[in-house]
Parts: structure tokens; sequence; C-alpha cells
């Protein structure tokens, strides 16, 4: 991409002092995988297409429903019955043609995590179950990619950078996943339709600042509790 294409589209981050040409080249060359295209993924996938980050994957098995579409902005009508990837894809390609998008439509499991995380720089924790959780997080650390991490539920959220310069990880918080199968989850208690924007759009946030290299707070866990509009930090 010639420089003053680059300038055109990304001048209102290039004008950012901490980030400027360098910095958006450092978000060209990145090599971010996304696990989960539903109400986290959604914002993090349109705001890291948007940044021009240069290769962005997505993974994920499942296709949009009709009760996806309070939340997960990057579908719409038209992409019930579709895959997430693919609906996905279609998004990206329209908001931005200059990332390379990569669909890995599978289920994240013990014998294919590895081989698909290893292709990639920055790891962003969209799952909603604590099998995939966990598993990413182990994965990660065995091959030192950053994770960053974020879950939500009725109005409360939370998000953590993991394994990023040597910090600390999901276990160091958590160090076991909790034994009942049948722990409250969006399906059963909903979840606000914007929660996950602002989640994800943190969760974005902090992949942009990874990539470029700006200061982080690490060990830390961001609680955000929308109700009562209240947001904690917890040192870990």
């Amino acid at each position: 991409m010639k420089n003053e294409d680059v300038f055109a589209r990304y001048s209102r981050q290039i004008f950012i002092e901490e980030i400027g040409l360098e910095g958006q080249r450092k978000i060209r060359n990145a090599k971010v995988l996304v696990i989960g295209a539903g109400g986290l993924g959604s914002p993090v996938i349109q705001y890291l297409a948007a940044a021009g980050v240069g290769i962005l994957g997505v993974a994920d098995f499942d296709k949009v429903e009709m009760h996806n579409l309070n939340r997960q902005i990057i579908h719409n009508e038209n992409s019930v019955g579709v895959s997430k990837v693919k609906s996905a894809e279609k998004f990206v390609k329209s908001l931005n043609h200059q990332v390379k998008f990569i669909g890995i439509e599978q289920k994240l499991d013990e014998a294919n995590a590895e081989e698909i995380i290893s292709g990639f720089d920055i790891i962003i924790d969209g799952s909603d179950n604590f099998k995939t959780r966990y598993l990413v997080n182990d994965v990660c650390v065995k091959l030192k990619k950053p994770l960053v991490y974020g879950s939500i539920l009725g109005f409360s959220g939370q998000v953590a950078i993991f394994n990023y310069n040597g910090s600390k990880n999901l276990r160091d918080i958590f160090p076991e996943p909790p034994f009942d199968e049948n722990l409250p989850d969006c399906d059963s208690l909903g979840v606000l339709g914007s929660l996950p924007g602002i989640v994800g759009s943190m969760m974005a946030n902090l992949t942009l600042k990874i990539i470029t290299d700006l200061p982080l707070q690490l060990n830390q866990l961001t609680l955000i509790d929308t109700l009562e509009w209240r947001f904690q930090t917890v040192d870990f």
C-alpha cells in the first residue's frame, strides 16, 4: 500500500503521537487470532479490521441465529443460518479489503488448538465456555503467546491481558475451571446487547496497545458493572 493511501485511511490513528506511521506499520504487520465471532468477537473484529490489522484470523464453528443479532453486530438478518466465520469474513471485506482474513471453521480442542494458535502473534479469547478458555490459556502459556481475555454476563464483564512479557495467566487467578456444568451463562441469564460492545472495544483497545508497544497495566483484572456503572481493577 502506498504511504499516501495509508495516511488517507488511518490518519486519525497516525496523528496520535504515540502511534504515528511506525505504529501503523506495526498494526499492518500484526497477526491476530480472534477466538469466537459472537458477542465479544464482533466488536473486536470490527475495530481491529478498521484499524488495519494485517492478518486477522477468526475461529468459530457456529452458525448465526436470530437471537444473536441483539449483540453480535457484525452479523445481520441475512446472515441467519450462515456460518459465523463466513459472515465475519463478508463484514471484514466490506469494511477493509486490505485486511487478510483467515477463517477457521473449527471447534478448538486439544487436538488442533496448538496448531491453530501457533500461526498468530496475539490471541483474543471471546469464547463462551470454561473449557475453551482454559485450553486457550494453557496453549498460549506453552507457546508464549499474549492473550487478551474477556467475559460477559448480564450487565457485567471482565477484561485482562495474560501471558504478556512475563505476566501472569488465567490460572494465576482461577487455578481450575469450575466443575459445575450448570453455571449461569448468557443463554440462561441473558446479556444486555450493548455490554459486549463495551467489553469487546476494551479488548480491541488493549490488543492495539500490545501491537504498538504502548504502556499496559499487567497482572490486573478489570471488573465492569454497567448496572451500577462501576469499574474496578483487581491486582493478581
